[in-house]
């Protein structure tokens, strides 16, 4: 690992939490160099949705690039271009009554959001944007100003303006309605929140903690901005691409975002970011907007094949059954060591065991990964171990998986006894 800590930079993260040098993958397992397995629920933090080194993927780029297929191609119309706006049409956007122009940004999640705010606010002509409480958005300066994690935020001297938080569902407890306080501060011309361009959140977050929004929340927040004349933008780099199950993570709710923002697992492994805006939406000169990597021509080969998962509802089946199995054992596991206080929530296969002594996650993630399963935390404490396997993972797998869990949370905690009581 020298090398690493000579030549790489400081900010290297994720190379802390799992300390040894992977050489190979394939679906949901990685290996090192010494040949050790490991089961992989952090799926490239969501991006790796069909898992590492995909068959179907892997020989669709290697073809493409046997035949010199253009690798770089800026905006310019190429046939990999083609095939992946026809097959996204006919896939996703047609069976679902959904409309929608296509825009590529830059390669990254943070792209396609700094990409949206802009136009929000070019289109309504107001610059505030509505943020919810523990959301994270990406790290470049607009989207880190809709960030709310204080670890990324200080000191980042970022624009603080034009930005307001609200408190997202849940945030008080059972007992407020947050939809209900934002719309007192938009009814209140007193109460310093500017009529904001747009409200952007995502439907489960994420990093803030695998806090889910209900479909009832989501379509009064809808209701909120067509009343106040919002745009409301949904980002789903994430959480969606079939991480709930359904391709989008707002489709249960049955609301209609304005714009939609994308990334990750779209590519099929590969770099690749778009917003999906309504037509009346897209009102920016030719060239506005631009960057030299918008649309990554060998993503679009990996994301077409990646596609053919939804012409039927195979993979989401299997997905809403593998989550029953990962929900029940997960609660099984909180109700099996009462002493850790333990949480459960999440959809899909996106769910959060929230373990609330401090340093605990982190000790069971560490213990995990000596025992061969890479696992990462989430929260705005990195109090709540994360779980985000492929979607395409075995079920044997998953199972073998969460026996890594529970193993290491006993192990942990008998081990706090044993020092707590000196018995050994």
């Amino acid at each position: 690992m020298r090398i690493f800590e000579n030549l790489e930079s400081e900010v290297r993260g994720y190379i802390r939490s799992f300390p040894t040098i992977f050489e190979k993958a394939k679906g949901a397992l990685l290996y090192d160099e010494q040949g050790e397995k490991y089961i992989d629920f952090f799926a490239g933090a969501g991006t790796l949705n069909y898992g590492h080194n995909n068959d179907k993927i892997s020989e669709a780029l290697i073809e493409y690039l046997k035949n010199d297929g253009i690798v770089h191609g800026l905006d310019l119309a190429t046939t990999a271009k083609k095939n992946f706006l026809q097959k996204f049409s006919d896939t996703i956007l047609a069976p679902r009554n959904l409309e929608y122009k296509i825009q590529f940004t830059g390669p990254t999640g943070t792209n396609a959001v700094e990409t949206a705010i802009k136009i929000a606010r070019m289109v309504k002509g107001r610059s505030n944007i509505v943020s919810f409480t523990n959301g994270y958005h990406g790290l470049t300066m607009g989207a880190l100003a809709l960030t709310g994690n204080a670890f990324y935020r200080d000191e980042a001297y970022i624009s603080r303006s034009n930005v307001s938080f609200m408190p997202y569902d849940g945030y008080f407890g059972d007992d407020v309605n947050t939809i209900d306080y934002l719309r007192k501060f938009l009814d209140d011309p007193s109460s310093g929140l500017d009529l904001p361009a747009a409200v952007i959140l995502e439907t489960v977050q994420a990093e803030g903690g695998v806090n889910v929004a209900s479909s009832q929340w989501l379509r009064d927040l809808e209701d909120v901005c067509r009343e106040y004349d919002i745009l409301l933008i949904v980002d789903d780099i994430q959480v969606g691409n079939g991480r709930t199950g359904d391709f989008f993570s707002f489709e249960e709710a049955g609301i209609n975002p304005d714009i939609i923002t994308m990334s990750k697992a779209v590519g099929g492994g590969l770099p690749l970011a778009l917003v999906l805006l309504k037509p009346e939406l897209d009102q920016w000169k030719p060239g506005e907007h631009t960057g030299t990597f918008r649309g990554n021509n060998l993503a679009f080969v990996a994301s077409t094949v990646a596609l053919e998962y939804w012409d039927n509802d195979d993979l989401s089946q299997a997905v809403k059954s593998k989550s029953e199995v990962l929900k029940n054992r997960l609660e099984e596991i909180a109700e099996k060591y009462p002493e850790a206080n333990a949480s459960v929530r999440g959809r899909g296969l996106i769910y959060g065991l929230e373990l609330p002594e401090k340093n605990l996650a982190s000790e069971v993630s560490t213990k995990c990964f000596e025992k061969g399963l890479i696992i990462e935390l989430a929260g705005a404490l990195d109090q709540i171990v994360k779980f985000l396997p492929p979607l395409t993972i075995k079920e044997e797998v998953l199972k073998e998986g969460l026996d890594i869990i529970d193993e290491s949370i006993g192990e942990i905690l008998k081990e706090k006894k044993e020092r707590l009581t000196g018995e050994f």
